[in-house]
């Protein structure tokens, strides 16, 4: 199973909009990837902070108790809880279906050529799979779009 496809995948939003991303295929595996990477990851969003505000910054405490466990075991600082179960983080682009998360995927050459669009996480073959949310060429999500995979 490739990253992209793990079932447990945590994302992180730095207050200067830096994204984080943890994926994982088992609770154990996650704590493992945590903590190997924890020092490195929050290192790493320190010095960017500091770059990009030029000084450090501060934010708010966490509303919710299960967003300061996860604040505290990836060494982050909440800024602001915008992920419910039944939404997807606000800004990110991330679509949701019936079956998850759909996944962002930029393609090189398509039928029409270069394509974006948000394809369903369900597998092939499902008579459940959802219909593509393919991104118009000249829409404004079309430049902000982040890929989870980019096909050739």
């Amino acid at each position: 199973m490739s990253h992209t496809e793990a079932p447990i995948s945590i994302t992180v939003k730095s207050a200067a909009g830096s994204l984080i991303t943890v994926r994982a295929a088992t609770a154990e595996e996650l704590d493992q990837t945590i903590a190997m990477t924890l020092a490195s990851i929050a290192s790493a969003a320190e010095e960017l902070e500091k770059a990009v505000r030029g000084t450090g910054f501060s934010a708010s405490a966490p509303v919710s108790p299960a967003v300061g466990y996860a604040a505290n075991a990836l060494g982050g600082t909440v800024v602001a809880e915008t992920f419910t179960p039944a939404a997807a983080p606000a800004g990110s682009g991330q679509r949701m279906c019936p079956h998850g998360s759909m996944t962002r995927i930029h393609g090189l050459t398509g039928k029409f050529g270069p394509y974006k669009g948000h394809f369903c996480p369900a597998k092939q073959g499902d008579p459940t799979k959802c219909t593509t949310q393919y991104v118009k060429a000249n829409s404004p999500e079309w430049n902000t779009f982040v890929a989870d995979q980019t096909k050739g």
